[in-house]
């Protein structure tokens, strides 16, 4: 596409998806929500400004190749599900850190179902743009 209009709104659009597919992703697990679908959303923007502006300035604007993105996302998902098993529970068996806790204070909760929803999460966000891109630049 050569339109002006069409970039511009590309650009803001990728930015207003990132930050709702960050919303949708730590939302995740008491209500609709979680890594996958929030890496479908932050996928999305990549993929209109992909068709806005070409699939080499969407690569450049991502940073990062999709496939080392996803690579990274699985490794930490791997790594999410195999704390469990330094405490001695069964392997992907959520485990929660409270940081800054004291006796009447519960402190900050991190959780390892949060680290495994972010692995999720650049998992599908590098799967589908390896998939799209490649399907771009194809034609």
């Amino acid at each position: 596409m050569n339109s002006v209009i069409l970039r511009a709104g590309a650009r803001l659009q990728v930015v207003l998806l990132l930050v709702f597919s960050a919303y949708m992703m730590l939302r995740g697990h008491n209500a609709p929500g979680g890594g996958f679908i929030g890496g479908l959303i932050a996928a999305t923007g990549f993929v209109v400004y992909a068709i806005a502006s070409g699939t080499a300035d969407a690569r450049k604007a991502l940073r990062f190749d999709p496939n080392d993105i996803a690579g990274a996302g699985l490794g930490i998902a791997l790594i999410a599900g195999l704390m469990a098993v330094f405490w001695g529970d069964a392997l992907f068996t959520g485990q929660w850190l409270f940081i800054g806790a004291t006796e009447t204070e519960k402190g900050l909760p991190l959780s390892t179902v949060l680290i495994f929803d972010i692995g999720v999460y650049l998992v599908v966000l590098g799967s589908v743009l390896s998939i799209t891109f490649a399907l771009e630049e194809a034609v």
